[in-house]
């Protein structure tokens, strides 16, 4: 080609190249999606009926519960877990990117140290796993031993599980590996639900992050039935009145990343319900104070139905903890909550430190998916 000939060419082609380049901008302000920046996982209690479920809204559904039994079985406790499952898959047809997962364990459940134990329970429960997946058509396992090492609710618990749970995951994702190669290269999901604090001190954080997807961050029930004080029980930050070895949802973050976790396989908890305390002591409106009795968890809906500046109740905002809470001065009440604020400040946090997304607990406390809503606004906007 002769070389005046040739410059024009490469001219041109420069010229079409930069045209394309431009109109595909033009054409497409915002290339990537939002939903693949930040996740938002809920939980979804079996129920008969479920709640409404606006599949657009969500990156993943994680069902509660399966139990594993002493064997290394994964067995579904409910008698309409099959038509629970199948009604969820059929939301892929909503949102086909929607990904279904089954939690295994909850609070209370047992077996997980037994299972832990050898090489031959592992492999029998990864491979109950593995029929289950093929059999429900869904997309990964969630773990939510309650917790490795510790006694929890009275379950089974063994100094050795700090090392065993790290070799479950192993067998785990091993074996859910092997079986997305028989099915066209598949990705299966394994992830966990982890506390913070002293409830990690029974796993081995960065080994276990090389086998997960991610880590579903428990950062609520700070402050419930067996702690001595009230206090923000899904703070982001530590309030003005609380000691600093009290929890908060930026020092779980903190403890996971110094551990070597990376901040996208960090989802932050959001919780739709509250925890309520009777007999407070009155100084800061009952915030961080003892009590007489713990009076139970109102929903979301509860909340907004009988609670939020209704019958005594006066909404007060801690601007340091970035979190909400409720003081009935006439029967010394004091409720802790999260609420379309709170969420939308753990929604910039999340944002400012690069996590993965938000996990919440749970789609049947919301009221006509309000707080869900908030999260998928607040995550998805630029």
């Amino acid at each position: 080609m002769k070389e005046g000939l040739k410059r024009a060419c490469v001219a041109l082609w420069w010229r079409v190249g930069i045209a394309c380049v431009l109109a595909l901008v033009v054409a497409q302000p915002c290339a990537a999606s939002p939903a693949a920046d930040y996740r938002i996982v809920g939980y979804v209690l079996d129920a008969s009926p479920l709640p409404p479920i606006s599949a657009n809204k969500l990156d993943v559904i994680n069902y509660a519960f399966a139990r594993v039994e002493p064997t290394g079985e994964v067995v579904f406790p409910s008698p309409i877990a099959d038509r629970t499952l199948a009604s969820l898959v059929a939301t892929r047809k909503e949102n086909p990117a929607l990904k279904i997962v089954v939690s295994i364990g909850g609070w209370g459940a047992d077996y997980f140290s037994d299972v832990a134990l050898t090489e031959a329970t592992r492999k029998r429960m990864a491979d109950s796993v593995a029929d289950l997946l093929v059999k429900h058509d869904v997309d990964g396992i969630d773990i939510d031993w309650e917790y490795p090492t510790l006694p929890g609710a009275g379950i089974h618990h063994r100094p050795e599980d700090k090392r065993n749970f790290s070799l479950l995951l192993e067998a785990l994702r091993a074996r859910l590996d092997q079986l997305g190669a028989a099915h066209g290269g598949r990705h299966y999901l394994l992830t966990i639900a982890a506390a913070d604090s002293e409830f990690v001190e029974g796993i081995e954080l960065a080994r276990v992050s090389r086998s997960l997807d991610w880590f579903n961050l428990m950062t609520y029930d700070f402050h419930q039935s067996l702690t001595p004080t009230t206090g923000h029980h899904a703070g982001l930050h530590l309030s003005a009145p609380a000691p600093a070895d009290d929890r908060a949802g930026d020092k779980a973050v903190a403890q996971f990343e110094a551990a070597g976790v990376p901040a996208k396989k960090l989802m932050l908890g959001a919780a739709f319900y509250g925890r309520a305390f009777t007999g407070v002591d009155p100084a800061h409106d009952g915030l961080q104070q003892k009590y007489a009795k713990y009076v139970g968890d109102p929903s979301w809906r509860e909340l907004v139905a009988n609670y939020i500046d209704k019958n005594g109740y006066v909404r007060h905002w801690d601007a340091q903890a970035q979190a909400p809470f409720l003081w009935n001065g006439k029967t010394r009440t004091f409720v802790s909550y999260e609420d379309p604020q709170s969420l939308r400040a753990k929604a910039a946090f999340i944002k400012s430190r690069g996590l993965g997304g938000v996990m919440y607990w749970e789609q049947g406390l919301d009221r006509n998916e309000e707080l869900l809503g908030v999260l998928d606004q607040a995550l998805r906007s630029p």
